[in-house]
Parts: C-alpha cells; sequence; structure tokens
C-alpha cells in the first residue's frame, strides 16, 4: 500500500486547565463578593478619581498657559518700572503688554473705605490673551475710559457689595475719584495674581499714575507680557529668554513662560494630589480588609469542591492557583468598575461644575494614572488574598470537612508567605517612587503598619481577655463572652474594620477642631487689629502721631518696609539650589525685608550676636534660624538679594528665631542699616487695640486714615484671617470628602465581616434554638457581643485619633493642640451603635428561619 503519510493538523490551543475550571465556576455567579467588589472598586476609584483630576488640572494649566499667564511670556518686577532700555528688549520679541497690581483702599461717597486688590492696564492692548468679560460687555478701551472729566474703572461685585454702591457711582482712589462702569465676570489672567485679600478694581495706567499711588519705595509689581506670533514652538521661548537676559542682565526680573504659567500652583496641586491619594490608598488598604474577610469567607463555602478535588489527587498548589485565578478575576472587574468611575469624576465636574470651577480644566483620560490606580488596586486584592488561600494547600480533607466545628489552625506555606511580602513590598515601593513627597508617603506606610499591627494586637488582647474572664451567670452574657474568642471569631475583622474607621474620624476631627480654633480665636486674640501699608517714609512721623491721637491706647509698631527677591546664596544662582519643599517657597518670588538696629520683637536670637551701629554699616543680615538650617546656611555665608533691580550681597551675622504666629511684623531676613542707606522704601505699621477686635473703632481708622492718607492701605487682620478661614474650609470640605471613601471602605469592610460569619452563626443558631433559645436571648448574647466590639474599637479609636492628631497639630502643622473630643466623642458613639445595628441586622434574618432546612443542609 502506498501513499503519503499527512501530518496531523496541529491540535487547537485550548485554555489552560486552571483558568478554564476557575471560568467554569464563575459560571454560577458572584455570589459572596459584593463586598469584595465595593471595596476594590471604591479604593480604585479614589485613586484613580483623584489622579485624573489632577491630570487634568494640569493638562488645563499647560493648555491655557498663555491666558492665565497672559502672554508667551512674562517679565515681572517689584516695587519698580521697568527702564526705557528693558522695555526695548523684551519689545524686540514680540507685542508687548504691561499691567501693575498693588493693593489700595477705595471710598465710598459715604466714607466707608475697603481695601481693593488694585489692577492698572492698557487699555489698548489688554487683555493680550483671552478674553475680558464685563457686565455691561464693552470694550476695555471704553469702559477705562475718561468721561466728564472722570476715568472709568471696572470692579468685582463684592466691591460694589462691600461698599454699598452701583454701577455708575464714583468711588476715590487717593482722593482721585474714578466712575464704575461695569462689573468684572471673567478676568482671563486672574489666577496669574495669586490669591487676594481684596476684591479686585481695575483702572487704566494713565488712571494709576493720576492718584499718586506708585511713589519710589511703595509696594506694587509691573508685569510685562509678551505675546510671540502664532505657532511659535517652546523652544524659541528659551532662545527669546536668552537674548532678553542678555540685553538686561541686571533687571532681576521675575520670569514665567506660558508652559509653566504659575509653578507654585502647580506645586500645590501636585502636593494635594499626593495627600488625597494617600487617603485613596487608605480606603483601598481598608478594603483590604473586606478582600480578606470575602476570600476567607470564599474558601468556607468552597470546602466540599477543594475536599472533592483533593480527594481525586489534585495536588494543593494547584487548588490554590485554581482559586486564585478566580479571586483575581473578580479583582479585575472590580478593578474595571473603579476605572471606569474614577476616570470620569473629570468630565462629570466639567459637565456639572465648569461655570464655577475657579481652575482651568480639560478633562481628559489619563492611562499612565489609570494604570497606576489599576496597580494598586491588583496588588492590594492579591496582597490580602494570598494568605487565606494558601492556608488550604496543607489542610487534609478530613480537615476540610470537619472543620464546621473543629477549625484547623493552618499557617500558609513558606511560598505564600514571600508572596504575600513581596506584594506588600510592591505597595510600598510603588506609593514611594510615585510620591511627590517622598518622606511624606514613607510617613504614611509606616503610620498605616503601625494602626495595622495596634489594631490586631487590640483584637488579640481582647479574644486573650474574653478568654480568662470568669464566666458570667447568665446565658446571654456567658453566649456573648464565649462568641468573642472563640474559634473563627468576628472579633479581629470588625476590630480592624471598625478601628480604622473611628480612628480616621477622630483624627480629622481634631484637626479641623483645632485648625478652626487657631483661625478664629488663638490667632486674633495675638494679632494686630490693624495692617497699614504704603506709608510714605516722608509721612511716617505724621502717620504716627494720627494712630496716637485715634488710639490713644493703642499700641503702635512700625518699620521700613521694601520687596526683594534671593538671586544667590553664597554665590549659588537661587534657580540652581534644590531646597527641601518646607524651605522652598523663601527662594520662591519676592520677600518683604526691612532693616533694624535692635532685634525686632517676636524674635530671639539663637546664634550670633546683634551688630553695634558700627557693625551695622557693613552690608549684613539676620537670617530665621530654621530656614537657615534646611537651607544649609550658617554664620558667615553670604545672601544676594535683588531689590530695586539692583543685586546687594550682604553676609549672615547672626540667626534668629521668630514666633510667626503672632502676626506682628516678622520677616526672614532683618538687614543691617547700611545694607540700604538711602534707598526709597515705604513703612508698614501695625495698630493693636487693647481689649481685642473693636469693629466700630477699626472702621472709623479706616475712614479717617482713607481721608487723611489716602495713598495708605490697611488691611483688617480680620478679614483676612477671614479669607484664610475660608481657604481652610474648603481643603477641610476636600479632605472630608476623600476621607469619607475610606470611612465608606470600613462600612463595607464592616458589613463583609459579617457576612463572612455568616455561616457560623448560621449552625450556632440553628442548634441553639434546637436547644430551646430563644429570639430574644440569641439577639440579646449578639448584642452584647457586638456592643463590646464597638466600644473596645471606639476607646481604641480616640486614643490612636488623639495620638495622631496632636502629631499632626502639633508637629507637622506647629500650632497649638488642644483636646476638643467634642467630635470625636459622637464618632466614637456612632461606631457602637454601627456594630450593634450592623451586627444584629445580620443575623435577624438567620434568627427567623426554621431549623429543620439548615439542618438538613448542614447535615
Amino acid at each position: 500500500m502506498h501513499g503519503t503519510i499527512t501530518r496531523p493538523d496541529p491540535a487547537p490551543r485550548r485554555i489552560p486547565l486552571t483558568l478554564r475550571l476557575a471560568l467554569r465556576e464563575l459560571r454560577a455567579g458572584l455570589n459572596g463578593f459584593a463586598v469584595f467588589l465595593a471595596c476594590i472598586a471604591l479604593g480604585v476609584m479614589a485613586i484613580a478619581g483623584v489622579a485624573s483630576i489632577s491630570r487634568s488640572l494640569s493638562d488645563g494649566l499647560g493648555r491655557e498657559g498663555r491666558r492665565i499667564l497672559g502672554g508667551d511670556l512674562a517679565y515681572n518686577l517689584i516695587n519698580r518700572e521697568a527702564t526705557d532700555a528693558e522695555k526695548q528688549a523684551l519689545a524686540r520679541e514680540g507685542r508687548l503688554d504691561s499691567v501693575a497690581s498693588l493693593r489700595a483702599m477705595a471710598v465710598a461717597p459715604g466714607g466707608d473705605a475697603a481695601l481693593v486688590e488694585l489692577k492698572a492696564v492698557d487699555p489698548a492692548t489688554y487683555p493680550a490673551a483671552g478674553e475680558l468679560v464685563t457686565d455691561p460687555p464693552g470694550r476695555p478701551a471704553d469702559l477705562l475710559a475718561e468721561r466728564d472729566g472722570v476715568p472709568g474703572a471696572l470692579a468685582d461685585p463684592a466691591l460694589l457689595t462691600r461698599l454699598d454702591v452701583k454701577v455708575g457711582d464714583r468711588i476715590t482712589l487717593a482722593g482721585h475719584p474714578v466712575a464704575i462702569r461695569g462689573t468684572i465676570v471673567s478676568e482671563p489672567d486672574k489666577i496669574a495674581g495669586g490669591i487676594g485679600f481684596g476684591p479686585r478694581l481695575m483702572i487704566s495706567e494713565p488712571t494709576l499714575r493720576a492718584t499718586g499711588l506708585v511713589q519710589p519705595g511703595s509696594l506694587n509689581r509691573w508685569s510685562y507680557r509678551l505675546l510671540l506670533p502664532p505657532g511659535t514652538p517652546d523652544a524659541e521661548l528659551d532662545a527669546a529668554q536668552a537674548r532678553i537676559r542678555a540685553a538686561t542682565p541686571e533687571a532681576g526680573w521675575e520670569i514665567r513662560s506660558r508652559t509653566n504659567a504659575d509653578p507654585r500652583f502647580a506645586k500645590s496641586i501636585e502636593r494635594f494630589t499626593q495627600f488625597l491619594t494617600l487617603v485613596g490608598l487608605t480606603a483601598l488598604i481598608v478594603g483590604g480588609v473586606g478582600v480578606g474577610n470575602a476570600v476567607h469567607a470564599f474558601v468556607e463555602r468552597k470546602r466540599p469542591s477543594i475536599a472533592t478535588l483533593k480527594s481525586v489527587g489534585a495536588p494543593g498548589s494547584q487548588v490554590v492557583a485554581l482559586y486564585l485565578t478566580q479571586v483575581m478575576l473578580i479583582a479585575g472587574l472590580g478593578t474595571l468598575i473603579g476605572l471606569v468611575m474614577g476616570a470620569s469624576l473629570p468630565f462629570v465636574l466639567d459637565a456639572l461644575f465648569s461655570a464655577d470651577l475657579p481652575l482651568p480644566l480639560n478633562p481628559t483620560l489619563a492611562p499612565g494614572e489609570l494604570a497606576l490606580a489599576a496597580a494598586y488596586g491588583l496588588i492590594t486584592a492579591f496582597a490580602f488574598a494570598i494568605t487565606p488561600l494558601g492556608r488550604a494547600h496543607d489542610v487534609p480533607v478530613s480537615g476540610l470537612f470537619r472543620d464546621t466545628v473543629d477549625p484547623a489552625r493552618v499557617r500558609p506555606r513558606w511560598r505564600y508567605r514571600v508572596l504575600l511580602a513581596l506584594s506588600l513590598a510592591a505597595l510600598v515601593g510603588l506609593s514611594v517612587a510615585t510620591a511627590f513627597d517622598r518622606r511624606v508617603a514613607l510617613i504614611f506606610i509606616a503610620a498605616a503598619a503601625i494602626a495595622f499591627g495596634l489594631l490586631h494586637g487590640v483584637a488579640l488582647g481582647l479574644m486573650a481577655l474574653a478568654r480568662r474572664l470568669p464566666h458570667p451567670r447568665w446565658p446571654a452574657p456567658r453566649m456573648a463572652l464565649a462568641n468573642l474568642h472563640r474559634p473563627g471569631a468576628l472579633t479581629p475583622a470588625i476590630v480592624l474594620s471598625l478601628g480604622l474607621g473611628v480612628t480616621l474620624l477622630v483624627t480629622l476631627s481634631l484637626i479641623d477642631a483645632n485648625v478652626r480654633r487657631t483661625i478664629s480665636a488663638t490667632l486674633p486674640a495675638k494679632a494686630p487689629n490693624l495692617f497699614f501699608l504704603d506709608i510714605p517714609s516722608r509721612d511716617a512721623g505724621a502717620f504716627r502721631e494720627f494712630l496716637a491721637r485715634s488710639a490713644p491706647n493703642g499700641k503702635i509698631e512700625d518699620v521700613p518696609m521694601m520687596r526683594g527677591r534671593i538671586v544667590a546664596l553664597n554665590g549659588v544662582p537661587a534657580s540652581k539650589i534644590r531646597p527641601p519643599e518646607d524651605a522652598a517657597w523663601v527662594l520662591d518670588g519676592d520677600r518683604g525685608i526691612t532693616y533694624a538696629d535692635t532685634v525686632p520683637d517676636g524674635s530671639s536670637l539663637t546664634e550670633g550676636a546683634w551688630w553695634s551701629p558700627e557693625q551695622g554699616a557693613k552690608p549684613l543680615v539676620s537670617f530665621e534660624a530654621d530656614l537657615a538650617r534646611q537651607l544649609g546656611l550658617k554664620l558667615g555665608d553670604t545672601v544676594t538679594v535683588n531689590v530695586l533691580g539692583r543685586d546687594l550681597t550682604a553676609t549672615i551675622f547672626n540667626l534668629r528665631r521668630v514666633e510667626w504666629r503672632n502676626l506682628g511684623i516678622n520677616f526672614v531676613m532683618v538687614f543691617s542699616p547700611g545694607t540700604f542707606r538711602g534707598a526709597p522704601h515705604s513703612d508698614l505699621a501695625t495698630l493693636t487695640l487693647p481689649g481685642g477686635t473693636d469693629a466700630a473703632t477699626e472702621n472709623r481708622i479706616l475712614r479717617d486714615v482713607a481721608k487723611t492718607f489716602p495713598s495708605v492701605s490697611a488691611v483688617r487682620v480680620k478679614d483676612a484671617l477671614d479669607a484664610i478661614g475660608d481657604l481652610v474650609g474648603r481643603l477641610v470640605l476636600a479632605i472630608r470628602g476623600a476621607s469619607a471613601v475610606a470611612v465608606l471602605a470600613s462600612l463595607f469592610v464592616l458589613a463583609g465581616a459579617i457576612a463572612a460569619g455568616h455561616r457560623a452563626r448560621l449552625y450556632d443558631a440553628v442548634v441553639l434554638k434546637v436547644l430551646g433559645a430563644s429570639r430574644a436571648r440569641l439577639l440579646t448574647a449578639y448584642g452584647i457581643e457586638y456592643a463590646a466590639l464597638g466600644l473596645a474599637t471606639a476607646l481604641f479609636g480616640l486614643m490612636a485619633g488623639t495620638l495622631a492628631g496632636w502629631v499632626i497639630v502639633a508637629k507637622v502643622m506647629h500650632l497649638d493642640f488642644r483636646l476638643d473630643l467634642s467630635g470625636a466623642l459622637a464618632a466614637a458613639v456612632a461606631a457602637v451603635a454601627l456594630a450593634i445595628l450592623l451586627g444584629l441586622a445580620g443575623t435577624w434574618r438567620i434568627l427567623g428561619q426554621k431549623p429543620a432546612p439548615y439542618l438538613r443542609q448542614i447535615g
């Protein structure tokens, strides 16, 4: 027989056996995995949502950088205008627009006065980028023009309310009338101006010059915006900056570009994003406890299947792989749900609140950030699932069938413990590697590990105590006491889930209470009532006499005041220095500076001595001690500052500690009198009234100052604190919202822990009801058990939350800590009530069932 033997067709590639079995078992549905899915989805949603919103904000700042900045490049000067030569160097690169900003007092016809953030623009060119929206609509050139001898102005609606005026009315600036021609609806470059303590008032540059508010030494800021030809690449921005730098080497510019319109704001977004991400990671880790409980319950339900597989020869590793595959597939589903919800948050925010958001939001999908959130979710699920799954590896078949009444204590093999350690190390590495501030990330990881360890210790201690206590005579308390330490007790799971939630709530409550108390009570008690800015040095004596007459018993302090920017430390340019985050603000932007013959009030020397009159003739500087330490400065080092366009170098002569919290006149740098001899400056003064805040006296002095010294700006400390309090309130609200996710995860875990004990509770309830126990007696026993768990957990949460609150308030925020347990006690009481209600709700359905069907099922 002749022929050719043909090669058989290759067998089709089949799905691996483990995956095939896992998918087959999942056909029965996800019964028992609701809490598992909720915990994973909630944690992933929090991390993905925060990261997506942060990315959308960053993209919005980048996309709108030109509008925010007012041009492609911005060159800023403090306390002086650019010279003609400097303006020509800028104008050679593109279209030039200039904006001046300063603080001033606006006075209504009735004499009421208010501090305003004054902005003077060139009506012919402003805004160079973006659109100024006003009500009524109009061009700046028309609205700010002079009519009937009176120039126009545009005002924030808040100013009209504060001064009780309307569009068409006239107010005065430094004694010069301006007519309010409209209100500002939207200002394109508002973010670049930073946070102000007064409403905006916009006038033209000619009007500003007519008021006489710009004087040598007065506090003002000039911003020169360059608009380059459309389509100019980013590389050309660097070339333009290099040409301008070569043409104006001594100008002392503060430079911003459209690619980084507000680096300080970008850093704030990154820092706050890290904090909220850590809160989301807390929710995910808390949810990991729920994952562990759900997997443990899953293994319990699968005992017959595991026994069957092992009885027909399946090795333990294959059993673990089978159910680990199932768990990770379900974790993948929960992660996908969380990713979809988190990724949609920027789009939801933009759709619902785009008109109210003060920041440009560019909703976008962020693949990198979403991948990071997915990694967090999957690694967390694996870390908390591997231990309960690993325990099934070496349990014999007989032990699996006997575990209902005699649970075997099996420790997972080393391979599973190594996998657990590797997954935890991956979580730690991921958190640290992606952190904006790695020190904060490490502190968070250490705090989380300590919290888990302490809660585990509390659970073990509670079980040991219950085991050693004498048995009560009454059946219900005796049963409750036994339930606390019996095999498979709910004590560890409930203590861990409820304890983390209570600790977080108590910590936030104490931080909130102390921050608000500091802003509303402590600071006003120490602080002056009024600050006075831009006092012409020639009028300083007359102004002091005026204050002495207006407030005979008040305390008056005044010092010379200038603005300067650190440009070098020990000859190293500030741009090349990488300071710690806590000290970076000193090198970022301009600072208030002064000179003095003696140690200022509120300061104490820590190193060195104060200069004598002879030594003070040389350029010397006193530096704040803590900031000097962080910047690596010591006595004898040099500091170069740019003041009024000139670089001045001074030697550090001494270091001093400053009491910042009294809100008095304090400076990072105090120079010797000889450093700025002959330099133009203005004075800064404070007035402290006896008896604290006196609104009537403050308002009277404000009106009199506006009338007698119209060029002087006055700030009520209460108004400034109210603005800070409003900002802190918004931050606290955001923190509460993010923390609510962690608390919600705790509730899911608590519910899951109770559900995980359903089978054991069912067995107990059926047996006890057969023996004659009534529903009321069983409910009483379970109520006592859950109340004991809730009380013990609440006590731990109070102590741990108080300690954490003290560390954050006293050591991180450097505020005075006061124990205010009103909100904390409410959280603790709620924890006890919640433990009882959820516990009893979980057993109510069991107690209402007939024993016979369950006896047949158990048998």
